[in-house]
């Protein structure tokens, strides 16, 4: 479906517009005395993991869009996967979900990620859903419920989904509770915090040595009094209570308008209990849009805080996925844009010159720090994400190549129209 010299030829037809891009680009960066080489590899190693329900059209409780040709198996969504790595490069690994994700084979799996180049990033737990054949429901709560033999129900799926991870190479498990209370009085918040807690220690305790537990929170949703587990406060806490290996994760729809995420970034890293992220967008809540599509500046500014976190504290080896719903556009295409916005706020992030910003603010000169980060986030690196992506063998323009490869029609003839991916 897409050769290397289908991409090497479309990059033949837009390299000379893309060599004077970049040209200007690197001529203004090296008058910056900034390392082009050093630039240029950092932002081609970084790494975004796809999760595997992003790779089919989402929904609403109104209705639901598929664009056709969706992946119905996890060797097509591997397949997918594969399509957007060989297009920016920068896509290099999957997140799956269990129970919607569960191999067949693994010898199997394994054998076409490795073919695609393609790693298993952390996997998922479901407790937000009653799954068939259960004798016992969430419909009250998961890890969190009154009643043990539920608890226990969602306590073993965790531990079988870390198993199947082993079995795939991953080295992360991220738990995301939707357990929380719709009226006042209905639970008892202390009770429900402990039970979690002594839930996810049994949980912690079956991780293989080397493996993170990434901790999710979220103010709301689908519970609307109360979550367990609402904000970045109470998973640091539970992280801090199971030990070394638990950490928090950051997904930025999970907030409440105009949280300052930069801050809780910058903390949870001097604290050493960042685990990851899940990008994506939003106006309101978790509307799971396109990542950098409404708050660019945003997440520029939260890259300048993982920069530096990285190189003044010892929290390094995070875990990147986007976590969005496609409901109106092309899902690959809407990652495809994802992922070049990452990196584009990645690159502007490197751009900023960290020991003049220290010294203004040890000057208190606010103009200054404002400027020093403007500059940075001013400058369009666009050219520089492409080069990165032309150097590793990807397309200098990875969603006009999507299109004029014609990917979604060619998967559609091979899926059918009616195609819809699993487990949304």
């Amino acid at each position: 479906m897409l050769k290397k010299e289908n991409i090497t030829a479309f990059n033949e037809l837009n390299f000379e517009a893309h060599k004077r891009s970049w040209s200007f680009l690197g001529e203004n960066l090296s008058n910056k005395n900034i390392d082009l080489e050093t630039l240029i590899n950092k932002v081609g190693d970084f790494q975004i993991a796809i999760p595997s329900w992003a790779l089919g059209t989402g929904g609403t409780r109104f209705g639901r869009f598929p664009e056709g040709g969706e992946p119905k198996t996890l060797e097509d969504k591997i397949r997918d996967v594969g399509l957007l790595h060989a297009l920016n490069q920068s896509s290099g690994a999957i997140s799956l979900h269990i129970p919607w994700d569960i191999p067949n084979n693994y010898d199997k799996i394994n054998s076409l990620a490795n073919e695609l180049n393609i790693k298993f990033d952390a996997v998922n737990s479901n407790t937000f859903q009653d799954q068939p054949g259960s004798e016992n429901s969430y419909k009250f709560g998961s890890l969190s419920h009154v009643d043990k033999s539920v608890r226990l129900d969602a306590i073993n799926h965790n531990k079988e989904v870390i198993d199947h991870g082993i079995k795939l190479g991953s080295k992360a498990l991220t738990i995301w509770l939707a357990d929380g209370s719709c009226f006042p009085g209905q639970q008892s918040f202390r009770g429900a915090f402990q039970r979690t807690l002594e839930s996810l220690q049994d949980i912690y305790n079956h991780l293989p040595s080397d493996w993170k537990l990434l901790i999710e929170y979220k103010p709301y949703e689908p519970n609307f009094y109360s979550m367990v587990i609402p904000d970045w406060g109470t998973s640091y806490l539970i992280a801090s209570e199971l030990g070394e290996k638990a950490t928090t994760l950051v997904d930025l729809g999970h907030h409440l308008p105009n949280t300052n995420i930069e801050q809780i970034v910058s903390i949870l890293m001097h604290l050493n209990k960042l685990g990851g992220f899940h990008f994506n967008d939003s106006k309101y809540g978790d509307d799971d849009l396109t990542v950098g599509s409404l708050r660019p500046y945003q997440l520029f500014l939260i890259f300048c805080e993982l920069v530096n976190g990285e190189k003044e504290t010892s929290n390094s080896d995070l875990s990147w996925m986007i976590d969005a719903s496609h409901n109106i556009k092309d899902p690959m295409e809407d990652l495809l844009q994802s992922v070049e916005t990452i990196k584009i706020a990645y690159a502007k992030a490197l751009l900023v010159d960290n020991n003049k910003l220290k010294s203004a603010q040890q000057k208190n000169d606010v103009a200054a720090c404002q400027s020093i980060l403007q500059d940075a986030f001013r400058t369009d690196v666009r050219a520089l994400v492409n080069e990165s992506c032309y150097r590793l063998g990807g397309a200098l323009d990875p969603l006009n190549a999507f299109r004029k490869f014609k990917i979604r029609q060619k998967l559609i003839d091979q899926r059918g129209v009616d195609s819809k991916s699993t487990g949304l």
